[in-house]
């Protein structure tokens, strides 16, 4: 199951305002969202996608990594899977 997280959020963006970024580049839904708050400043998602293959992640990626939203330059990052 393919992760992706995403840093350097504006601090107000909500989940809707994430759903309706990855929308508009072309990414299908994710099934959760886990925020990470950090300090406050800089927050992050992690973003998990049950229906998505890793390839097809992988290509997508590159299409949200550095652009220029809500006044941040986001980061883009496919992580590992976690065991438990």
């Amino acid at each position: 199951m393919p992760l992706m997280m995403l840093s350097n959020l504006h601090p107000d963006t909500t989940d809707d305002d994430v759903r309706a970024f990855l929308e508009r580049y072309g990414f299908p839904p994710c099934d959760q969202m886990e925020r990470h708050e950090g300090d406050g400043t800089r927050p992050a998602v992690m973003l998990t996608f049950s229906s998505m293959r890793l390839g097809m992640l992988h290509q997508l990626q590159p299409r949200i990594h550095g652009v220029f939203w809500n006044g941040h330059k986001i980061n883009a990052l496919i992580l590992r899977e976690r065991f438990q």
